[in-house]
């Protein structure tokens, strides 16, 4: 049967409850690397989280007898994904530093745009309708309401147009990752040789990105720290994105990108429980509108 013939033209509820679990992990895994952040720097966060997921990856193929080192094509196109993939993190991280948090994620969350706005132009059957793109609209704007304080109040740093600057190219680089994913061959392999291509290019990438800001390197760090970057390892960077290579290989990828606003609003609600972060009116009514935004988007 043809990769073709395996993918459905609507999200269905396994889709919905995989896309929905991924989100609330994204933004779980938010507050993970907060924690982890008090003793371990994020670029060595992200450079242990790529190599050890790497390396899980690599064994569960290999205990599977799914090849990654076979001639398919895909080299080209398989580093191009992971370069992305690799200089989007590095984007975030390093507009971090230059913005806050909130500006920087209503940045990044223009990503469905660019994948609603290009993908359609490769791959015709990716094409929302009207009522879709007002869905797609809503979502974005009710994450958006839900970072607006945070967003309006900007950051003491300097040079805060540059970390915006930033989160606006790591949404151009998220976008242009699914582009290459949907519009490749990397969309007949497995979702397996996929995410492999996109990890291993990172974990390449992200120890040079923290050598060059100056991030101090060490083991020696507490349980709470280790047990936050297991997480974000083995759910995280393997199974979650696994599932979501998995998806895109199966189903519309521009009504998947809707689901990623869940992600900055699950962030905000672990934050008010692990975090003591305080529940406001905002984050009740970006709830209701980005589920109202899915609905639009998802409907049949």
């Amino acid at each position: 049967m043809t990769t073709a013939a395996l993918r459905r033209p609507h999200l269905d509820t396994l889709a919905v409850t995989l896309l929905v679990l991924c989100c609330a992990f994204w933004g779980f895994q938010q507050s993970l690397i907060k924690i982890a952040a008090v003793e371990m720097p994020p670029l060595w966060q992200a450079t242990v989280r790529f190599w050890c997921a790497t390396a899980l990856l690599w064994a569960w193929c290999h205990w599977r007898g799914i090849a990654l080192w076979e001639k398919d094509g895909s080299l080209w196109p398989g580093l191009l994904a992971g370069g992305l993939f690799a200089a989007e993190f590095t984007c975030i991280y390093l507009g971090l530093q230059l913005t806050s948090a909130s500006r920087l994620t209503v940045f990044l969350y223009c990503s469905p745009f660019v994948v609603a706005v290009l993908l359609p132009r490769v791959v015709p059957g990716e094409t929302l309708r009207r009522v879709q793109w007002l869905g797609l609209l809503i979502a974005f704007g009710a994450m958006a309401l839900a970072f607006s304080e945070g967003f309006l109040h900007g950051s003491p740093v300097a040079g805060q147009w540059r970390g915006d600057l930033l989160g606006l190219c790591a949404a151009v680089l998220w976008g242009l990752t699914t582009l290459t994913l949907r519009a490749t061959v990397l969309s007949k392999l497995s979702a397996e040789k996929t995410l492999f291509y996109q990890i291993a290019v990172t974990a390449a990438v992200s120890p040079l990105v923290s050598l060059a800001l100056g991030e101090a390197w060490g083991w020696a760090y507490s349980l709470t720290t280790w047990t936050s970057v297991a997480l974000q390892t083995v759910v995280g960077a393997f199974a979650s994105y696994l599932a979501w290579m998995w998806m895109l290989r199966h189903y519309p990828a521009t009504q998947m990108s809707t689901f990623t606003f869940l992600t900055p609003v699950f962030a905000l609600l672990f934050g008010m429980a692990l975090l003591g972060e305080p529940f406001t009116w905002r984050l009740g009514l970006a709830l209701a509108g980005v589920a109202a935004g899915i609905v639009l988007v998802s409907r049949r």
